[in-house]
């Protein structure tokens, strides 16, 4: 029931993408930001108050999901993207980072409250952060001045080219052209991969012999390896192709697949902490790049609602093979058959983003 509940949260976060995109393009994605973080507020204290499954499935697996979308990572995107085109491999990488800040934070605050003072409890402090929080950081950097522009700074190194039309491209045209699903699908297989490793590998772990504690470590050294390689990654895309590094990224993923496979056999503390360093760096790129790609060849005031469909791409990949790995485990005993799946489709995020570079090199576009 709840990891039925959180399905429901992850489609209904990633339906709602385009919309939220769209609306970034109507008002500053800041504004939606602020809206979003009092919004998520008032979702999480009415989490608090869950008495059935029927509401456990309409306030956090929908309204909660709804707040989250407002608030988190479309507007976010369409704020860096416009703002920061010069540095966007490293910005992004920074912004997307916060995502391992909250894995080494957030998490285990959460599990402090829920040990002293009761779920219930948890959720209503959380919902206070969120307002404290969001609300004035969103405010603040609407008051903040626009960013120097490209080619304002002569210190700067010489900003890409986006390659686009002066005319901005709209979801729809996007949609007709092929580097738009091929990005889609990487979007897809790669969360595919990446959350099945997520969510099963401290199962997976514990299930061969390794303590809880040091399973569920990996957690947070998967977040805190993701910090380096969201940022290190966004900064290296900005100096080379940003599908090479989405490419190697990827395969550093699928790697850690098979020794996560490995250590089924052998399992042993520090093969899982080198385990969690592959994943986090890998996976990083899925998160901070796919979404600078897309910017490369769809920027304009139409970019939030276009990234935003390839977030659902995303939501439905990270929805489809946590499910899909628990049934194949449920029916074998095994993660083997899941976790083989997982690297089969952080291959095909490979293929598809090399058939992403190849089209964009015969088009003659520098990134």
């Amino acid at each position: 029931m709840l990891a039925g509940a959180f399905s429901v949260f992850t489609l209904v976060h990633g339906g709602v993408q385009p919309l939220i995109g769209a609306l970034c393009a109507r008002v500053r994605p800041m504004q939606v930001t602020a809206a979003g973080g009092a919004a998520m507020g008032i979702a999480l204290f009415a989490d608090s108050f869950i008495a059935s499954p029927v509401q456990l499935y309409l306030l956090f697996g929908v309204m909660t999901a709804l707040a989250v979308s407002a608030s988190g990572w479309v507007p976010a995107l369409v704020h860096v993207q416009r703002e920061y085109q010069d540095r966007l491999g490293l910005s992004i990488g920074i912004v997307s980072s916060g995502v391992g800040v909250g894995m080494l934070l957030v998490v285990p605050l959460t599990q402090l409250l829920i040990d002293a003072l009761g779920w219930r409890t948890a959720f209503r402090v959380l919902a206070a952060l969120s307002v404290l929080w969001i609300v004035p950081a969103s405010l603040w950097l609407l008051r903040m001045p626009a960013h120097r522009k490209e080619g304002t700074d002569p210190g700067r190194a010489e900003p890409r080219k986006s390659g686009v039309s002066p005319r901005p491209i709209t979801l729809h045209e996007a949609m007709r052209a092929q580097p738009f699903w091929l990005l889609v699908a990487a979007f897809f297989f790669g969360n595919v991969c990446s959350q099945t490793l997520h969510v099963h590998q401290v199962a997976h772990l514990v299930d061969h012999g390794l303590p809880a504690i040091v399973a569920a470590s990996v957690v947070g050294v998967v977040g805190l390896s993701s910090i380096v390689g969201k940022t290190g990654g966004g900064w290296l895309s900005d100096r080379m192709e940003r599908e090479r590094v989405y490419i190697a990224g990827v395969a550093i993923m699928v790697v850690s697949a098979f020794v996560l496979l490995a250590l089924g056999g052998e399992p042993s503390r520090w093969g899982a902490y080198g385990y969690a360093v592959l994943l986090g760096v890998g996976y990083s790129v899925t998160a901070s790049l796919t979404p600078a790609m897309m910017s490369d060849r769809f920027s304009g005031p139409h970019f939030g609602s276009i990234v935003g469909v390839g977030l659902m791409g995303a939501a439905v990949g990270s929805a489809l093979g946590p499910w899909l790995a628990g049934r194949l485990y449920d029916a074998s005993g095994s993660y083997t058959i899941a976790f083989l799946i997982a690297a089969g489709g952080g291959v095909v995020a490979v293929v598809a983003g090399w058939r992403a570079r190849v089209l964009r090199v015969r088009i003659g576009v520098r990134h």
